[in-house]
């Protein structure tokens, strides 16, 4: 059965950090905490493995999973241009809950998926998450569970659900927040005509919020289109 290392106790935290990095290396899975929910995570760079985290939850490429960077360098990195609006909401809510979809970097030899030339990144406001993703690079992170099923809040959800499809877990507790990312679309603000950022979920961080920071760039409430 894949180990739990509790992160809480540092003889664990250690071994099992070393564990993980281990494991993101070989093209395996890993369970590790966010700010937001469990993640189940995968080398961003490695197709194969970013095949075997859709699989362990059951989708298919058509729903690729998002990209956790350790900070704004690799956004900058991966995606082809961050339009000043977009800056705006880094500084505002990363690290956090806020996932953002812009263009992808075209000379990036990756593959998440169906992701028409796109990749949704997000800083996690999670210190051990933030630590492992200097040393292994980005990751391609999605809910840690089935889909279909409730996002794991704790390690024991995961474990339930995934079982040993994930070479290693990584306990800290109860999630922060206990439910998703807020998920914006801001690619239109990278050459698009009509420049406007979309909310394609609403989680953690509110629209109310979104507009404080975008103002009119943000979509109209759905109650006001």
């Amino acid at each position: 059965m894949s180990p739990v290392y509790d992160c809480r106790d540092e003889s664990q935290l250690l071994s099992g950090m070393r564990h993980a990095r281990q494991a993101i290396g070989r093209g395996e899975l890993v369970v590790l905490p966010t700010d937001t929910v469990y993640g189940i995570a995968a080398d961003a760079f490695n197709a194969r493995a970013v095949m075997g985290l859709l699989e362990a939850k059951g989708r298919g490429r058509q729903q690729p999973p998002p990209v956790l960077v350790p900070g704004v360098g690799t956004l900058r990195a991966l995606v082809a241009e961050v339009p000043p609006a977009v800056d705006d909401l880094v500084h505002a809510f990363w690290p956090g809950g806020l996932t953002i979809v812009l263009p992808a970097q075209p000379s990036l030899s990756w593959d998440l998926g169906d992701t028409h030339g796109t990749v949704a990144v997000r800083m996690p406001a999670q210190n051990l998450t933030l630590e492992l993703l200097e040393e292994t690079g980005p990751l391609a992170v999605s809910s840690a569970n089935r889909t279909g099923m409730p996002a794991a809040v704790s390690i024991d959800e995961a474990r339930d659900m995934l079982g040993d499809s994930v070479s290693v877990y990584l306990d800290a507790g109860p999630s922060q927040w206990g439910y998703a990312s807020t998920i914006v679309d801001a690619t239109t603000l990278v050459g698009g005509a009509e420049p406007r950022v979309r909310v394609l979920r609403e989680g953690t961080i509110s629209r109310e919020r979104l507009r404080e920071v975008l103002g009119d760039l943000l979509e109209p409430d759905p109650e006001t289109a």
